[in-house]
């Protein structure tokens, strides 16, 4: 199967790779999508991460894969830094580039898979943008104007009351839902089950639009989410319901899901400081991936000392003084 590149332009003739690159190329990309049914997505990844090595290949003069060595790809992966590609980026190419040489290992076209020992250079920790909390309760109780609002904020409430993952959202069903013990259980990654307290002003806007869920959904539907069609709402939707509820309502940053998720976690580990409870609400498997979030406290700490001890005065900022006349910055 071919697979088109990813922004869906043909390439020009004179850019395409030599057969003895191509074809091994589109078998790869046939063996993912027929053998291991991937994704047609992931097919369009893994075939323009390569198709942009095959590209450097030919430019050097190498006839085939077989040419390609340790020392080649560490020129390749300079090239890919010098065009400005971060870390992760990188690292997904050299992800792609492993498994289309053990493709080429098991068809005996190559000898040995020169991505091996490649390393990407160390990408910077990104952190989470959140919310504040001003501006989340301020969005949240903003009143709904229709049955679909009274839907948006009862979805927006349980994102942020819960912190659930999008994909947890759109799979949720009337019976995941217990109002009376003020829970839900959710599916998470690795289909691991997880029962999450709902807060009491989620509560109070899932009751809301269980008032008015009949009038769109039919009795057997059991998604507790559904759209206007009476069918369950998809992801997509949910971003964009979400990202245009933040425009209505005078969000100062782009609304999103996982923003939601974000604010959920750092704003209980502010005030709790229980990393393992926000690990097992989250669903993590790992702690070390929740420890994120105290890179996130400690940021919003190192911002009100920077902006509030008196021998911290940020660059170009003037001293005030001190408010008694006195010597109150030697105590």
């Amino acid at each position: 199967m071919a697979v088109a590149v990813a922004d869906g332009q043909a390439e020009k003739e004179s850019d395409s790779p030599a057969p003895a690159l191509a074809v091994p190329l589109q078998d790869f990309v046939t063996h993912l999508s027929s053998e291991r049914r991937q994704a047609v997505e992931t097919c369009r990844n893994y075939e323009r991460d390569v198709r942009r090595l095959a590209k450097y290949v030919q430019r050097e003069g190498h006839a085939g894969w077989a040419d390609l060595h340790g020392s080649d790809l560490r020129r390749y992966v300079a090239e890919l830094s010098r065009a400005g590609l971060g870390g992760r980026s990188i690292a997904r190419h050299l992800s792609a580039i492993r498994r289309f040489y053990d493709y080429l290992l098991r068809e005996k076209i190559v000898r040995d898979n020169p991505a091996l020992d490649i390393r990407a250079p160390k990408a910077g920790r990104r952190l989470p943008a959140v919310a504040d909390v001003d501006q989340i309760n301020h969005l949240l109780d903003a009143k709904p104007e229709d049955p679909l609002e009274v839907r948006d904020r009862a979805m927006f409430e349980l994102l942020y009351s819960s912190g659930l993952r999008l994909a947890e959202l759109v799979g949720l069903n009337l019976s995941s839902l217990d109002m009376r013990g003020a829970e839900v259980r959710v599916l998470g990654k690795g289909s691991r089950e997880r029962v999450l307290p709902v807060g009491r002003k989620a509560l109070l806007s899932l009751q809301d639009w269980l008032g008015v869920r009949p009038a769109l959904a039919g009795e057997a539907e059991p998604a507790l989410f559904v759209s206007q069609r009476g069918g369950r709402l998809g992801p997509r939707s949910v971003q964009l319901r979400l990202s245009r509820w933040g425009l209505l309502k005078g969000a100062d940053q782009r609304l999103y899901p996982h923003l939601m998720r974000h604010s959920f976690a750092s704003h209980l580990l502010e005030s709790s400081g229980d990393l393992r409870a926000v690990q097992e609400l989250l669903g993590h498997a790992d702690i070390a991936t929740t420890q994120i979030y105290t890179h996130l406290d400690f940021q919003h700490l190192a911002q009100v000392y920077d902006e509030s001890h008196p021998r911290a005065r940020r660059r170009g900022r003037p001293a005030t003084g001190n408010r008694g006349g006195g010597a109150a910055d030697d105590a």
